[in-house]
């Protein structure tokens, strides 16, 4: 017996008494050639669940997403079936300490008892950005470090890096297909990352706004870093949890006033009342869906969008309106699309 499996008749079981214990959320899978039976990894986060199916395609290898539908990333905070479920896998794909803390738990359980799955940092050899000036004084950054912005798979550039970390993890685990996963990541990044980094580019060099307000967490600087354009969190802190205080509202009605700003950004899975706030006491006249690519609806699963889709069908419209470039009616790939999201609910 390995001790994977020992662990997965024994410790884990204990962890599962320890803690709250349902069945295994549902989540998006992306399953290799064989049914069954074959090497699996699974990922901390939808972004690189995502890049972990492209890379994989055509191998053995399953990627599973851990993340149920429906819920952000960062936030979220499971129950011990998900350490289980990564002490039972070949390889455990994640963003680095000190972003999930969930993750950084069950890597402590992986190291500390001998496991032998994979870790499979994304953020390893990445360059981060410097925290916002916009984020409390009480936020500290990441990991190894500190004071640095995570969020960093928003730029498509730096995003690169981190397919190749994932294709560089995946030979390791099933070496045998070691060069499928290498020229995978290598169309990936040339067909999609480098295709949605030139259109992002030619989006914001059409903007006559240098400025986007967000209703939203502090997770789009890199897009502003990359592209040329200030972003204006309204909740300052790095997860979407966070609390929106009266002086945030305030300074976000300085700046829609000062900027002649008609339409905000809101994220997909956080709070809407503060974006309705901002409608009804400035002269914000909508809010428009963003995402940093944290988690899926259940609709978006049944198209099976990933990273790509979500790109061009949600963030893209909703920057071409919030800087400018289009009008609403313009920039929305289908009117069914602005009646959905033109001031849309919380999921």
């Amino acid at each position: 017996m390995t001790r994977r499996e020992a662990l997965r008749v024994g410790g884990a079981a204990a962890l599962a008494g320890a803690a709250g214990c349902t069945a295994l959320p549902s989540a998006p899978v992306q399953s290799g050639d064989d049914e069954g039976g074959g090497p699996v990894a699974v990922a901390s986060f939808f972004s690189f669940f995502d890049f972990g199916r492209k890379i994989a395609d055509g191998t053995p290898l399953t990627v599973e997403n851990l993340v149920p539908t429906g819920f952000h990333g960062h936030g979220w905070d499971p129950n011990a079936r998900i350490t289980q479920r990564i002490i039972e896998a070949d390889a455990f794909v994640h963003v680095g300490e000190d972003f999930q803390p969930w993750a950084d738990r069950a890597i402590e359980t992986i190291e500390g008892d001998d496991v032998d799955t994979a870790l499979v940092n994304v953020r390893e050899g990445i360059d981060l950005v410097d925290l916002a000036a916009t984020l409390d004084r009480d936020e500290e950054g990441v990991g190894e470090q500190r004071g640095k912005d995570p969020h960093f798979w928003l730029d498509p550039r730096r995003a690169r890096r981190s397919v190749d970390n994932i294709a560089e993890g995946f030979a390791d685990i099933v070496p045998e297909h070691a060069d499928a996963f290498r020229d995978n990541a290598e169309t990936y990044k040339t067909d999609v990352l480098d295709r949605i980094d030139a259109d992002y580019a030619a989006m914001f060099d059409r903007a006559d706004r240098d400025i986007v307000q967000l209703a939203a967490h502090n997770a789009f600087q890199y897009i502003g870093v990359r592209y040329g354009v200030r972003m204006r969190p309204l909740v300052t802190n790095l997860a979407a949890s966070g609390d929106v205080k009266p002086a945030d509202i305030r300074e976000a009605a300085r700046v829609i006033r000062d900027n002649d700003i008609r339409y905000i950004a809101n994220g997909v899975f956080e709070k809407q009342d503060p974006a309705q706030t901002l409608v009804r006491e400035t002269g914000v006249e909508a809010y428009f869906p963003v995402t940093p690519y944290a988690g899926v609806r259940e609709e978006w699963v049944a198209e099976n969008w990933g990273y790509e889709e979500i790109a061009y069908n949600i963030n893209m419209p909703t920057f071409e309106i919030v800087l400018g470039n289009e009008t609403p009616e313009a920039a929305a790939p289908s009117p069914e699309w602005l009646e959905q999201w033109r001031n849309f609910d919380s999921i």
